[in-house]
Parts: C-alpha cells; sequence; structure tokens
C-alpha cells in the first residue's frame, strides 16, 4: 500500500545563541554526527541524475500550512496505481545557467514530492533511482547554494520536506510484548524499507536549517509549530537511523529558532506526560532525552521556575515505567545537571527517586543506587543533611538485600570519596541506622564479597569514631538479646500447643486455651 500524507495535526546544531528565556544547547555530539552523515551523503553512491528532461509537475503556490495538494494526490494516484505517467530526470543544476537554478530548484522539489511504494520492492524501480538522485543533488544544491533562500523557496522546500516525512507510523504487532530493555535487545529494530530515500530527505532538512542562507525570520513562518509538532511524532519510529537524524535535526532547530524554544519544550513535557501516566510505550525517549541534556545544560542562572516544574513533574517522574533501562543513562544525565546546575534541587530530587524506588526489581535497584551516587556526588553538605534519614533508610534495606549485585552496588558508595566524607560529618545520625544492617551482613550474608565490602565499611566507622561504634554495637547486641527472648517465648508457646494437642488427640474434645490478657493502656 502506498504511504498517505498525512494532513492531521498530532497531539503530540550550531552552537546558538542565549535565548530570551536565557537558555541555550550544546552542540557537540550533534556536529559530530552530522560532519559525518555529511561525508556520507556527498559521495558517489547517489550517482548522478541524467540529461532527459521532464514535464514540469508545477504543485501550485498555495499549498498552504495542510502541507496537502490534490493535483499531488493525484500525481501519486496514478503513478503506483500503474498508469503510465511520465517521470523522468530534470536537467543537473551544472547544465543550466545561474539565472535558472532557482526555478530548476524549485522543479526538483516538486518532483520530488511524488511519494512511492517502498513495501513493493520490485515497483516503479527506474522513478525511485530518479528520485533518490534528484534529492541528492538537492542536497548539493543547499549546502553550496549563494544568497538568501527566497520566502517562495522556503514554501516548496517545507511543501516536500512534509509530503515525505510526515506520514503514519505503523509497527507490526508483536506477541507478548514487553518494554524491557533486556526483551526489546532480543528483538531487531524494525527498518523501514524507503529508508534510502528518507535519509536523504533528512539530510536535506538539516543541511536546510544549518545554512547561513536560511533567514531564520523568514524560515519560521513556515518551519513553525504544527511542522514542529509532527517533526517530534516522529520520534516514535521504530528505525533507529531515523530517530538519530530525528534529533539532530530538532536540535538544530532549537538552535536556530529561538521563537520556538518554549513551545518545544513545552511539547516534549507533553510527550512526557502521555508516556508516563498513559501508555508507557514510546520509542524515542532517550533521544528526546538526549536533546534536553544538552538543552539544560545551557540554562541560565537562577533557574527559572518553569525548568525547577519540569524537573519534579516531568523527569523525576519518569523513574517509575518499567522501560526505565531504555533511557536510563540519558534520564539520569538530565537529573545530575539539574543538580550541578542548583545544588539546592539535590534534597527534591533524592526525595523524588525515594518515592519511585523499586521494591521487587532487583537490576532497577541498581541502576537507582548508580543514578544516586551521580546526584550525592554534586551534592552539599545542607542538602544532604535534609534528606539523609530517609535516605540511609532505603540503603539500609539494599544493604540487607539478599541480590548480592545490590548489596554490593550500595556498599560501593563509601568508596566514593566526596559521599564518604558526607557520611563521616553525619555519622552520629547515619550510623545508628545502617549499624543492624551492617552487623548481620558481617556475620552470616551468603556472599562472601559482601561479608568482606562490610567489614571495611565497619572498619571506617570504627576508626573514625570508636565511642559511637561501641555505643552502636551495644544498642544492637541488646535489641538481638531482646528479640531472641521473644523469638524463645514464641517457640515455647508452639511447643505448649502441641504438646496440648498431641494430649488430647485421642479424645473428641476440643482443646481450650486460656491466654494470658493483656490489658493495653489507651494511648493519649
Amino acid at each position: 500500500m502506498i504511504k498517505q500524507i498525512l494532513n492531521r495535526l498530532p497531539k503530540k546544531s550550531s552552537k546558538s545563541a542565549d535565548s530570551r528565556d536565557g537558555s541555550g544547547t550544546s552542540t557537540s555530539s550533534s556536529n559530530a554526527s552530522t560532519s559525518s552523515r555529511n561525508s556520507d551523503l556527498v559521495s558517489n553512491r547517489y550517482g548522478s541524475s541524467s540529461a532527459a528532461s521532464l514535464p514540469d509537475f508545477n504543485l501550485g503556490p498555495n499549498f498552504g500550512s495542510g502541507y496537502g495538494n490534490k493535483l499531488s494526490q493525484a500525481v501519486n494516484s496514478k503513478l503506483n496505481g500503474n498508469q503510465p505517467l511520465p517521470y523522468e530526470a530534470l536537467p543537473g543544476f551544472r547544465d543550466v545557467p545561474n539565472s535558472e537554478k532557482p526555478n530548476l530548484f524549485i522543479r526538483k522539489l516538486n518532483l520530488c514530492c511524488i511519494v512511492f511504494d517502498f513495501n513493493n520492492p520490485t515497483k516503479n524501480l527506474k522513478e525511485k533511482d530518479i528520485k533518490r538522485q534528484t534529492l541528492a543533488e538537492l542536497v548539493d544544491y543547499v549546502s553550496s547554494v549563494n544568497g538568501r533562500l527566497s520566502e517562495t523557496v522556503m514554501q516548496e522546500i517545507v511543501k516536500m520536506l512534509s509530503v515525505n516525512l510526515f506520514r503514519t507510523l505503523t509497527s507490526p504487532p508483536r506477541e507478548n510484548k514487553v518494554l524491557e530493555a533486556f526483551d526489546l535487545e532480543e528483538d531487531e529494530p524494525l527498518m523501514d524499507p524507503a529508508w534510502p530515500h528518507l535519509q536523504v530527505v533528512y539530510e536535506f532538512l538539516l543541511r536546510f536549517v544549518a545554512s547561513t542562507e536560511t533567514d531564520a525570520k523568514l524560515a519560521k513562518r513556515y518551519v513553525d509549530h504544527s511542522f514542529v509538532l509532527r517533526l517530534l511524532d516522529l520520534f516514535d519510529s521504530e528505525d533507529p537511523r531515523e530517530r538519530e537524524y530525528l534529533k539532530t535535526v530538532l536540535h538544530r532547530i532549537y538552535g536556530k529558532f529561538m521563537v520556538h524554544r518554549p513551545f518545544i519544550r513545552k511539547a516534549i513535557n507533553n510527550i512526557f506526560y502521555r508516556f508516563i501516566f498513559e501508555t508507557e510505550k514510546h520509542n524515542g525517549i532517550a533521544e528526546l532525552l538526549e536533546i534536553l541534556g544538552s538543552i539544560i545544560n545551557g540554562f541560565a542562572l537562577p533557574l527559572k521556575e518553569e525548568h525547577k516544574l519540569f524537573l519534579v513533574r516531568a523527569l523525576i517522574p519518569l523513574h517509575k515505567p518499567k522501560c526505565l533501562p531504555m533511557y536510563h543513562q540519558q534520564l539520569s544525565y538530565c537529573i545530575t545537571q539539574f543538580v550541578e546546575k542548583d545544588c539546592k534541587l539535590a534534597d527534591t530530587v533524592i526525595r523524588g527517586m525515594l518515592k519511585y524506588w523499586p521494591i521487587t526489581n532487583s537490576s532497577k535497584e541498581v541502576m537507582f543506587l548508580n543514578e544516586l551516587e551521580e546526584v550525592l556526588e554534586a551534592t552539599q553538605p545542607a542538602d544532604f543533611q535534609r534528606c539523609m534519614v530517609p535516605l540511609f533508610c532505603h540503603i539500609r534495606c539494599c544493604l540487607c538485600s539478599l541480590h548480592f549485585q545490590v548489596a554490593e552496588r550500595a556498599l560501593f558508595l563509601w568508596n566514593n570519596d566526596h559521599i564518604e566524607n558526607l557520611i563521616k560529618q553525619n555519622r552520629r545520625v547515619i550510623l545508628p541506622i545502617i549499624f543492624p544492617a551492617l552487623e548481620r551482613n558481617a556475620r552470616q550474608h551468603w556472599n562472601q564479597a559482601v561479608q568482606s565490602l562490610t567489614l571495611n565499611v565497619r572498619k571506617i566507622f570504627s576508626d573514625i569514631d570508636p565511642e559511637l561504634f561501641e555505643e552502636c554495637l551495644l544498642k544492637f547486641q541488646k535489641e538481638e538479646s531482646q528479640e531472641n527472648e521473644i523469638k524463645s517465648k514464641r517457640e515455647a508457646t508452639w511447643k505448649r500447643l502441641e504438646e496440648i494437642a498431641a494430649m488430647k488427640a485421642t479424645s473428641n474434645e476440643p482443646v481450650l486455651i486460656s491466654p494470658k490478657i493483656t490489658r493495653r493502656t489507651p494511648s493519649g
């Protein structure tokens, strides 16, 4: 079937200057990926177009904001319906004088508005090859053009991009599909059969946005909110190659069109909200977080209330979905960026993580501990003191975990000098909380590595404050003695019940026990 052009509005880098709201972007990763693509796309694999002529498929100047055109749809239906229609390559840019190149550029853009069915590899082979070659010529032209692009040219460019890129993303159903990282790694990613053409279209879009000849004030009329929303909608593509290009393109748009920055952030927020609270299914969360990582890095200080709300309402709840392993690395980077920007946010972040702390998922718990170490490394003593009690109540549970990786990862926190100093400064509060876990691990944990690490941590406390250590030890021994006494009484009661039941076993009389009634004094 032909991929139909969407007219609906979905719900859903060069280094930029500081924006009006004080936010910027970091572009090192985008520049690296862009330069590698540029070298690939100018290679000879796209070939050269023939000199045959083609009647001008003029789709008209009044294309409108919906990016649709009745004539282009008619041309598509004729081509893909196997009706004869001339589709031949236009002359190359080198074969026409400079004065004719802008008109030829528009004609080539219109030629590339024809969409083919790539699900059938044997259909329209000649036409597909002509279109691919034409797209490659357009990439070269927009990269080397001298002089500002006119409004008419921009309109035609956005029309061609929209016709080719904006489409319905369909994925075949997978039985018992679970969005866990280890499950998805076993499945091959779904590759779009139209990618050989889509790649060149994305490269054209990337170079159009990055070109110094593209006037942002003029282009924003066509690269508008509707265009950005539909571009964001494509991040749900299952093809990782497409998501990688989208990440770079959106990063460049954010850098070039400063007027769109608040809208882009809000639109990404909405994607996160829908993912967290409704679907828990989206293929592009990691790529969107990568973009946000560079955006957060460029936030001006002091942080706006809008950015803090984004942290609390979107980033921290992203710890909740089951598919956290798919994007945890990028999420952890964004969270740490916030704490490094404003150390007072450490308490908010740590308490937020404790709210979503996993109980039965050990692998997820290890990820939380990894992220926690990065956050604590950027935490100052005053902020640490506000959250250390609930934090080390959770760490105590991790130390007692029978899963050796969880216990081991929690003990590794003492290998970080900054965290160890924070703990030492507040040892009178922290040691009484975690001492029972340390003592039990040292005596009876089944894993030898955990026992060895526990002994090292006990020695740290014993060396720095012997009196406190001895005090905690005595308290632990007293509580342990009380627990043993209660346990002995419980076992004696059950033994007495068993003896009475055995004595009455031969008779049909019911066994009546008159327990000692303990009256409780009402509280308050």
